[in-house]
């Protein structure tokens, strides 16, 4: 039915509905073109001829008003009355071309009005102007013979009037024409009406009477065919209808309802013949050849197979247990293993099988009269508990029918219980016979076993024995395991102790750390502000003291943070961070570092990347930089004159140690000093140098190599040394490119570092290590550069409140502050903060240390936040302990902004600027 050109009901009905429609469409487009053509005539009669008159009856009043005109002023000699005819005279030629035009289907009319112009144009020619020009000239008598002479009044306008009243009733007569006409278009358009009516009512009654007899025809005959189907029971009958209807998609979806009854009732009838030939079968072999023959004969098989399972798991094969129509000669292979073969892989999948087109060297069919090729074959696996037991192949010189497959599938579904009750009955009848020949030989076992009792008595007596001295055995490692047990008590004591200690370690550095940055802050500040001598106040000799302060305070600083480094690379807790580092840019931001370094003093610099350097090279870029910067630095300190230089090159030597794709060498040479070969491994140890000293010519604490020694084996590296005492120094570092970090090192502390290079903890105490990294984390702002103060007014008359109970910072910050004109109070706890902020209501900002006595810095805050009257104030604080905790901590208790000491004034003012603006 697919594809089939059809006509259904709906179709019938819809195309029915159409030429009703189509008939009404035609009959309403001819009565409106009839109406729109009289609409047409009949605005040409309203706007034409009354146009016509219009313009006829305006020409003659203009005549008129030109020949009163012309009397008056001959009468009076008034010029006032030549205006009508001056107007007459302009316009009356404008409406005549217009009048003229309207008329022009109408050559007689035209005549008529070209014959009235001539005579309007002779009459202004010959009397009215040349009367008018006499009467000017006083000729009045020579006016008089005029009118006389040519009876200018009866025989000029009189005529004009008669022409004109001749025109019109013309013009009227056609109108009257016009409109007869219009009358008879009417009644024409009426009878056409009535005439399309009746064609439209016998059409849709054609159509209604040809629509329904098509459809209640094809309805009976299918009624007929399926009353006489049901009458008999024969389900071979089919529905024949000849319409292109739903009737005909009814009758050809009965056929197919009765044609799969069918189907059925030969599937259930086949599938039961096949099931009673193998009924009652004692044997596998036996089972196989009669399925075989039963399925292959109603499956319209030539020749087929059975192979049934032996074995279990992997160790299964299926071997052929019977055939059908097989050569003498052979019928293919005899056994399959389980993906073997399309018949191991059908077993294996568990899923039926229909190939056509077989190949030219399958297994032929053989004849009476010769041997043909199979078309189709068909495997399909039979199954039982869900596993396949058997697999079955028919070859046919005609394509499998879906019929035949279903046949197929139906009976497979019974033959596996049958296979498994055959091969139970034989297994039952095998076990049967084994069990009596195992009776027999149990009984002469049993004669053995009396014998073997009396061995065993024996052997058991010698068991005893053993026994004993395994009991002795076990007393003595008892005691050897409570001596292990002491010792174990004993190491987790002393790993107690060791923890302790590196608790007290650690809590020793946080402790120096707070408490050498506390007396720093206000020498900084103080020194920092003294060196710019803002007020002129100092000597040149006493700024350069300022800055020698200064400078030491930084010193200073830049040691503690050395110490805390190199500790906790020493405690191998130092994350490495591998990602891309740009090479190519990477010598120019070195010549940008130290070439100031080199111009001051009078050095040669240079900076040198081979060529075959690649761009991208894998590892930590921070620490990579650190190394660099250390070794130039310390080239640079030691070279007094001659040359500092970069050499980096890609090392091609092998180095097996480190999975790496390509290695850098960088080279830092240096014409300086130089370090004796004695001292060479001296100098990668803490807090030693060359000279033996931690500050003389030189200066320094010996802590640089020591850290860039192990920041080098962190990513894998080496670092080697070539010098003599006096002839400079050559540092070479080897390090791999590693795209994913080097897999043996594995921390066990993961850090989130700052831009302090402080990166882990120092000892083995997470929680302790944690603090450590959280100091160093925030102490690493301190560390940035200064930026360039600048003025700014809006510092100006703000007032500030400083909280902290050292005089030193409260006098170092107040002076800085008083500098920039504010107003500066001072509290030296929270209790005085508290005080002193219910008595000033103007304050701009709070600077609070956390540290004091009687009320710390988070008390004082929250009580400032619950305080609706001061709330809003921005609270800054000030910690010289800038843990992460810390900071957390002043945050959640309403500090505004936190910043760590030592402080930096410009970082302080910028902080102080934003909340000041803000507010």
């Amino acid at each position: 039915m697919i594809g089939r050109k059809r006509f259904g009901i709906r179709g019938k009905i819809f195309t029915g509905y159409l030429v009703i429609i189509l008939c009404l469409v035609v009959s309403i487009i001819a009565v409106n073109n009839q109406i729109s053509s009289m609409q047409t005539e009949r605005n040409y009669i309203i706007n034409h001829d009354i146009e016509v008159h219009g313009l006829t009856n305006e020409i003659e009043k203009q005549v008129l008003d030109m020949e009163n005109g012309q009397r008056g002023f001959i009468i009076t000699g008034d010029e006032s009355y030549l205006e009508p005819y001056s107007l007459g005279a302009s316009d009356w030629k404008d409406n005549y071309n217009k009048l003229y035009d309207l008329i022009s289907d109408n050559p007689s009319q035209q005549k008529r009005l070209q014959d009235i112009r001539d005579d309007i144009n002779q009459w202004i020619q010959y009397t009215a102007e040349p009367s008018i020009q006499m009467k000017r000239d006083g000729q009045d008598g020579n006016v008089l013979s005029l009118f006389k002479k040519d009876t200018a009044r009866s025989k000029g306008v009189e005529d004009i009037r008669t022409q004109f009243d001749t025109f019109r009733t013309t013009e009227k007569g056609l109108t009257k024409e016009r409109a007869d006409k219009l009358d008879n278009q009417n009644a024409v358009l009426k009878t056409s009406l009535y005439v399309l009516l009746f064609f439209v009512v016998l059409i849709s009654a054609a159509i209604a009477v040809f629509v329904s007899g098509s459809i209640v025809k094809t309805v009976n005959a299918v009624v007929r065919s399926i009353s006489a189907m049901s009458s008999n029971g024969d389900v071979t009958q089919r529905i024949h209808v000849k319409s292109r209807d739903e009737i005909r998609d009814l009758a050809e979806a009965t056929n197919n309802l009765l044609s799969v009854v069918e189907s059925r009732e030969w599937l259930q009838s086949s599938t039961n013949e096949v099931v009673e030939r193998y009924q009652g079968t004692s044997t596998i072999k036996v089972l196989g050849e009669k399925f075989i023959t039963g399925i292959a004969q109603f499956a319209n098989a030539s020749t087929g197979a059975i192979y049934i399972r032996e074995g279990e798991g992997g160790k299964a094969s299926f071997i052929k247990k019977g055939t059908y129509a097989a050569p003498m000669n052979s019928a293919g292979r005899e056994s399959f293993k389980l993906g073997e073969g399309l018949i191991g892989q059908c077993a294996a999948e568990k899923r039926l099988m229909v190939i056509d087109h077989l190949p030219d060297d399958y297994q032929l069919i053989g004849t009476g009269l010769g041997e043909v090729r199979p078309r189709s074959l068909l495997i399909a696996p039979v199954m039982f508990e869900n596993e396949v037991i058997a697999v079955l192949e028919l070859a046919s010189l005609e394509a499998f029918t879906q019929e035949h497959i279903d046949l197929v599938e139906n009976t497979t579904k019974t033959f596996g219980l049958t296979i498994d009750s055959v091969i139970r009955r034989m297994e039952v009848v095998r076990l049967l016979k084994e069990s009596q020949a195992m009776t027999e030989e149990l009984q002469a076992q049993s004669e053995e076993m009396q014998t073997q009792s009396e061995e065993l008595q024996m052997q058991s007596e010698e068991l005893r024995m053993i026994n004993e001295q395994l009991e002795q055995r076990s007393i003595e490692a008892e005691g050897k395991s409570a001596e292990l047990q002491q010792a174990k008590v004993e190491l987790e004591e002393k790993a107690k102790q060791l923890t302790l200690s590196s608790r007290y370690k650690s809590e020793f550095l946080a402790n120096m750390s707070h408490e050498l940055r506390t007396p720093l802050n206000s020498i900084l500040i103080l020194s920092e502000m003294l060196a710019e001598n803002s007020a002129n106040g100092l000597s040149s000799e006493d700024e350069e003291f300022a800055r020698v302060i200064h400078s030491s305070g930084q010193d200073l600083l830049n040691l503690i943070n050395d110490i805390l480094d190199l500790s906790k690379v020493e405690a191998g807790k130092l994350e490495m961070h591998f990602s891309e580092v740009n090479m190519s840019e990477f010598p120019s931001q070195i010549e940008r570092n130290f070439g100031h370094m080199a111009d001051k003093k009078g050095l040669t610099f240079e900076v040198k990347k081979d060529a075959d350097v690649p761009d991208i090279f894998y590892t930590d870029e921070k620490r990579f930089q650190q190394i660099i910067k250390n070794l130039l630095s310390n080239a640079f300190k030691f070279t007094e004159e001659g040359s500092v230089s970069l050499h980096i090159a890609k090392d091609k030597a092998f180095h097996p140690q480190v999975g790496a794709d390509h290695w850098l060498k960088v080279s830092v040479k240096d014409t300086g000093i130089g370090i004796p070969k004695d001292k060479h491994d001296l100098i990668f140890e803490a807090f030693q140098q060359g000279d033996g000293a931690t500050v003389r010519k030189y200066g320094g604490t010996g802590l640089g190599l020591s850290i860039c020694l192990e920041f080098v084996k962190l990513l894998g590296g080496q670092l080697e040394l070539e010098s003599e005492e006096g002839e400079g120094s050559t540092f070479t570092l080897y390090i791999p490119s590693l795209p994913n970090g080097l897999t043996q090192h594995a921390p066990m502390l993961v850090m989130e570092e700052s831009e302090s290079e402080v990166a882990a903890a120092i000892s083995d105490d997470a929680a302790l290590a944690e603090e450590l990294k959280e100091i160093d984390e925030h102490t690493s702002h301190q560390q940035e550069d200064t930026p360039v103060k600048e003025e700014d007014s809006s510092f100006k008359g703000k007032k500030v409140l400083i909280v902290d109970d050292d005089h030193r910072n409260i006098f170092a910050l107040k002076t800085a502050l008083e500098n920039e004109k504010m107003n500066v109070i001072t509290a030296e706890n929270g209790t005085q903060c508290l005080e002193m902020l219910e008595n000033e209501n103007d304050v701009d900002l709070i600077l609070m240390d956390i540290m004091m006595p009687v009320m710390d810095g988070f008390e004082t805050m929250r009580r400032i936040r619950a305080n609706e009257r001061v709330a809003g104030v921005p609270i800054i604080a000030l910690t010289a302990k800038a843990m992460k905790s810390d900071r957390e901590k002043c945050l959640e208790a309403g500090a505004s902004d936190y910043i760590s000491k030592p402080l930096k004034i410009e970082q302080l003012f910028s902080v102080m600027r934003v909340w000041i603006l803000n507010k």
